[in-house]
């Protein structure tokens, strides 16, 4: 029994003995291993190939590859004018800005209807901003004057004579309500208007040639024109005393 038990612990020394061979004598067959060969340089061997000149020209051509800095051909004005614009739609863009774009239309849309109407009305809005032109001196009172109590040749000449030209436009335009009234054409009242004797006028050539001569006497007196030259006078003449031919002839309604 005892033999038995010795030859089974032999035998099972040997077999350890076998298996562990391989694992103590691996590093030491891997430490005496050679190293491998780097491989061999094979630069000598690349072909060099030159593109085709065709193929460059179409490269050349294409926009992709044209890397070339294009000058603006704007001036410097126009760049200015542009860099303005693009800060106004910046401006624009913030919550004041749209703030101010908003009622800005509304204060123009006002402002411009306002000014509209004083000009209909025929009111100087130059007075609100400087003083206002010296009315050259009136020898009558205008407020209470008479075309059938003046004398028109006397005035006239009168006015002429010292350069008081818008004056003689207005004691020219009055001659001519004075000779309509006369003619039974208008009814003449202090309190009517320019344009009140015009709708009275029957339609025709004497209405277009009053209503030239209107606007002119309009343009004259209400806009206070105390610097009318004697050209613009010998104007403004000519075509009352037209009116006034226009008026004598028999065939004026034709």
């Amino acid at each position: 029994m005892r033999t038995l038990f010795c030859c089974l612990v032999r035998v099972l020394a040997l077999v350890l003995l076998l298996s562990a061979q391989p694992l103590l004598a691996q590093p030491a067959r891997n430490a005496a291993a050679p190293p491998r060969p780097l491989p061999p340089d094979q630069t000598s061997n690349v072909i060099l190939r030159a593109p085709q000149a065709e193929r460059l020209r179409s490269f050349r051509e294409q926009r992709d590859f044209q890397y070339v800095t294009v000058k603006s051909e704007l001036s410097a004005w126009d760049m200015l004018w542009m860099r303005f614009w693009r800060w106004v739609a910046e401006l624009l863009e913030t919550r004041p800005g749209k703030v101010l774009w908003e009622y800005g239309i509304y204060a123009a849309l006002i402002l411009a209807f306002v000014f509209v109407v004083l000009k209909l009305m025929q009111v100087d809005i130059t007075r609100a901003f400087g003083r206002a032109p010296q009315r050259a001196p009136l020898s009558y009172d205008t407020e209470s004057e008479d075309i059938h109590a003046l004398d028109f040749q006397t005035l006239l000449q009168e006015a002429e004579a010292t350069g008081n030209y818008r004056l003689a436009v207005r004691l020219g335009y009055l001659e001519v309500l004075k000779q309509l009234a006369d003619q039974g054409l208008i009814r003449w009242q202090p309190d009517k208007t320019n344009h009140d004797y015009l709708y009275e006028l029957p339609a025709g050539p004497l209405a277009t040639a009053f209503r030239e001569l209107t606007r002119q006497f309009d343009y004259v007196w209400y806009g206070e024109h105390d610097d009318l030259t004697p050209t613009h006078y010998a104007q403004a003449r000519a075509t009352r005393e037209a009116f006034q031919q226009l008026l004598a002839s028999p065939r004026r309604a034709a």
